[in-house]
């Protein structure tokens, strides 16, 4: 599973790197590190699930590879092509997670394939990889108001207001790609599409 996002400190905390935020969530409560894989261009963490959590034992174990991109969004395609090829997985089991500006910060969801969008990390992805049937974990950032551009938005940090906002869904995000692991995307959607908001 991918999170996308731009490399680096400077773009850390932008709304554009909120898929990133998840993955790194889920390597926290799997208490792994990234690490580099530098010809595939990307930060590598393996871990896996089972019904007890991130990390630990069960007779249910799930392997997990966590990737972040080292590569900008709008050439998020190239490291995924290549740890798909690296790592043997196949494209329907692929769990993207990324930004969606359609959804109001606090709500996320999930789905299966789909257009892009606009969103120049995903059709990076289409156009690399070949298609957009994969996974994805859709977490709201919101539209701008008034006469900002898309572009400067997703490249601005969360205002301070909205950092309570923004833990809960990260949190939220790392919850739904457990449950898409574990349960399947009927399930996942019914408990997470579904609901009103994911924070007050």
């Amino acid at each position: 599973m991918v999170g996308l996002g731009n490399p680096g400190p400077t773009y850390a905390h932008h709304r554009h790197n909120v898929g990133a935020m998840v993955i790194e969530e889920l390597a926290r409560r799997a208490s792994v590190s990234f690490k580099p894989k530098r010809l595939d261009q990307a930060l590598v963490a393996n871990t896996h699930l089972s019904r007890a959590g991130w990390g630990l034992p069960g007779s249910d174990l799930q392997p997990v590879t966590l990737a972040l991109s080292r590569r900008y969004m709008n050439e998020s395609g190239v490291p995924i092509r290549r740890l798909l090829a690296a790592e043997k997985v196949n494209l329907d089991h692929l769990i993207v997670v990324h930004d969606e500006l359609d959804l109001d910060l606090g709500r996320l969801r999930v789905k299966t394939g789909g257009g892009d969008n606009g969103h120049n990390g995903l059709r990076s992805i289409r156009a690399i990889v070949g298609s957009g049937d994969y996974f994805r974990v859709r977490i709201g950032v919101g539209r701008p108001s008034g006469r900002m551009s898309v572009t400067d938005w997703v490249l601005t940090d969360f205002r301070a207001a909205e950092r309570d906002d923004l833990q809960a869904v990260v949190q939220a995000g790392a919850d739904a790609v457990g449950s898409l692991i574990m349960d399947g995307l009927a399930s996942t959607q019914q408990g997470f599409n579904q609901a009103a908001g994911l924070v007050h």
